[in-house]
């Protein structure tokens, strides 16, 4: 409630003079300052009216209001007269500005209960104001105050202020720096600053931390007349990397390949704390970022091994080399001859290389195709090349941690083609139908560029493909065939080699079938003939009692059966049968024209003359069935046949037909 006093002043009277502008003042809010020294205070202000002056300064500690005066009350430190000179009584406070626009004060000898509200009623003729500043005097010095950056980084340049919020001309103040208790120079400047806003005094230094000044007491001390008043002392938090990384060999040595290796990553100081760490060279393992890396199965090749310890830094340490040995590497062969080609009767030389060994001794062996050779030198020499040395050839180089072989290393010999051969496929037997390949094998190098086919007639088939292929077989392909193969060294020719073709189950059952149809026929063909034959002897011998010297009768035996005719003409004879009507079959019997008296066996013997024209040579048979059987020849000696036939023998002439006998059974005719 004292604090507000003076502001309520203030209410009031801009209440009051409502109607004229504000006067306007500037200097600090609040001064400090301990007992026994001085203050300054720095105020400027600006009358509205700007003719005006001011007529009088009243400073007051602590003022009020009154209320019934109107007019401020309190104790007066300062009060001026018309010529501004300050009564003898007011020796402590000192009005060091003007009529104008300074107000600027000092007081001296301070006492604790000068703490409080210094007010300045400023008045001209025809306006007045009041304005405050607040006065903290403390019993003893306060500390100054060590401004520090926000973070400090090793190496890196900052400034590092101490502040005092006091200062006050004839008054001596330093500011000093330590380190550690130990005095503290970097280059450093001591300011004492009064401003309208702010009065204070400070030191700045400009300050480039290390590492090693982590967690150390930096001290600003506030010197007065050759004593420390105060002092303020921080603890640098010196933001750094990791310091003094080593990558450390915890498993045993000598390490051979293939080994487990253990190693550690040590550091000494780090700000803030390791987080994390980094094994290098990366990618040669996947193991977490962890303090210890483990390598299992170390290789022969490892190079050296360095970590590094991370905060937001990281420091890495000196790489460590694991000094691993192993067995001979990039083991390979080597043709020492300059021979581009190599042919059969040449002179080779080989030789075992390899790059690097640890331990260097070794020894040397050689393989062909796999097989160990008796050959233990460095060095593999052919006097004269065989094509029998062809194939591929590896070396071994041993020392005391294992060996090593190189690849296979193709020796390569060139010869005219020998040792030919037709193989068949799929076998030299194959039914007729299937596919057949005859391949030409050889054993030449280069290989063969130029194939001849020939067959069991030494006939050049015109085919120079190394397969000869048959599809589909037929049976006229079997017999032998070889081939001859030409290379850019010579040419070579195979012995014969037999294709048998057999006929397919399906030929053998057309064939096996057409030759039964063919006995079948021929047996069909010989019965035919036997029945042919007896059926031609029986008619021989029906006919032969009733043939005439000259073999010219003719015998018909039927046994007549008649019956009534339902609709018979005057011309109709035969037999009718109605299921028989398209049974009728007609004979014409010719004979030649002759005088000759014909006899029958049934009548008197007639003389013809001759006809009148040809149709009256004519005689015709008309046969009907009547009953199931065959027409015959037979001789009239024979007993009748009840169910056989009957024929009736038409004479087409002139002149009317005689009816013929009704009783008439057999009817031989006779020329």
């Amino acid at each position: 409630m004292h604090l507000l006093g003076p502001y309520l002043f203030l209410l009031l009277e801009y209440l009051a003079f409502s109607n004229s502008n504000p006067w306007n003042f500037k200097h600090p809010t609040t001064l400090y300052a301990w007992e026994g020294a001085c203050v300054w205070i720095p105020c400027t202000y600006r009358i509205p009216k700007a003719d005006a002056q001011v007529d009088r300064l009243v400073v007051f500690h602590n003022p009020e209001y009154d209320k019934t005066t109107k007019r401020y009350v309190g104790t007066v430190l300062y009060n001026s007269t018309v010529d501004w000179k300050s009564p003898s009584q007011q020796g402590r406070v000192q009005f060091l500005g003007d009529p104008k626009n300074n107000c600027t004060l000092s007081i001296e000898s301070l006492l604790v209960s000068d703490s409080g509200w210094l007010g300045l009623r400023m008045m001209t003729k025809d306006d007045k104001w009041m304005d405050h500043v607040n006065l903290s005097i403390s019993k003893s010095p306060f500390p100054p105050r060590i401004q520090l950056p926000s973070e400090l980084q090793e190496s890196q340049t900052v400034t590092v202020t101490c502040l005092l919020n006091f200062t006050c001309f004839g008054y001596d103040i330093e500011l000093r720096w330590a380190l550690e208790g130990l005095p503290f120079t970097p280059a450093s400047s001591t300011i004492s600053s009064s401003t309208i806003e702010a009065v204070s005094t400070k030191s700045q230094i400009d300050f480039k931390p290390e590492w090693t000044h982590h967690g150390k007491n930096l001290t600003c001390q506030v010197w007065h007349s050759a004593k420390v008043l105060s002092e303020e002392t921080v603890q640098l938090n010196v933001k750094h990397a990791p310091k003094r990384v080593t990558t450390v060999i915890e498993s045993p040595t000598p390490i051979r390949e293939g080994d487990s290796v253990t190693l550690r990553c040590r550091y000494n100081s780090s700000n803030p704390t390791v987080t994390r760490f980094v094994w290098s060279p990366q990618g040669l393992w996947n193991e977490p970022s962890q303090e210890v890396l483990k390598i299992q199965n170390v290789a022969w090749d490892t190079p050296p091994i360095s970590c590094s310890a991370c905060n937001q830094w990281c420091s890495p340490a000196s790489p460590v080399d694991l000094d691993v040995q192993y067995a001979p590497k990039e083991v390979k062969v080597l043709q020492i001859s300059s021979l581009s080609e190599i042919h059969a009767g040449d002179q080779v030389r080989l030789q075992c290389h390899f790059s690097k060994s640890h331990p260097e001794e070794v020894h040397f062996f050689w393989k062909k195709n796999g097989s160990l050779l008796e050959a233990k030198g460095r060095e593999l020499n052919f006097d004269s090349v065989s094509p029998e040395d062809a194939g591929n050839y590896s070396c071994l180089v041993k020392n005391s941690i294992g060996q090593s072989a190189s690849e296979a290393w193709r020796l390569q010999v060139l010869y005219a083609p020998r040792r030919l051969w037709v193989s068949i496929t799929p076998g030299d037997r194959v039914m007729e139908g299937r596919k057949a390949a005859l391949t030409c094998e050889s054993d030449a190098n280069p290989p063969i560029s130029q194939y001849t086919w020939f067959d069991w007639n030494n006939q050049d088939l015109q085919y120079s493909g190394q397969t000869l292929s048959l599809d589909p077989v037929k049976v006229e392909h079997s017999g032998s065939y070889w081939c001859k193969g030409v290379n850019q060294l010579g040419e070579g020719e195979s012995p014969p080699s037999t294709l048998t073709i057999y006929y397919s189950p399906e030929t053998i059952g057309r064939r096996t079938t057409m030759g039964i149809g063919i006995c079948l026929a021929i047996l069909i063909l010989v019965i035919w003939g036997v029945k042919l034959q007896q059926n031609w002897k029986r008619t021989r011998s029906q006919q032969g009692p009733q043939e005439n010297s000259n073999g010219r009768s003719f015998f018909v035996r039927n046994k007549k059966v008649r019956r009534t005719l339902l609709s018979e003409g005057p011309h109709s004879l035969g037999c009718y049968n109605p299921m028989m009507e398209d049974g009728t079959n007609y004979a014409t019997l010719r004979f030649p024209e002759t005088d000759t008296p014909r006899t029958g066996g049934t009548g008197p013997s007639e003389t013809q003359g001759p006809l009148p024209n040809n149709e009256d040579t004519v005689t015709y048979s008309v046969v009907q069935k009547c009953h199931v059987g065959d027409y015959e020849n037979v001789a009239p000696s024979l007993p009748e046949d009840d169910g056989i036939h009957y024929s009736e023998l038409v004479h087409f002439g002139t002149g009317e037909r005689p009816r013929a006998p009704e009783d008439v059974d057999y009817v031989t005719l006779k020329h």
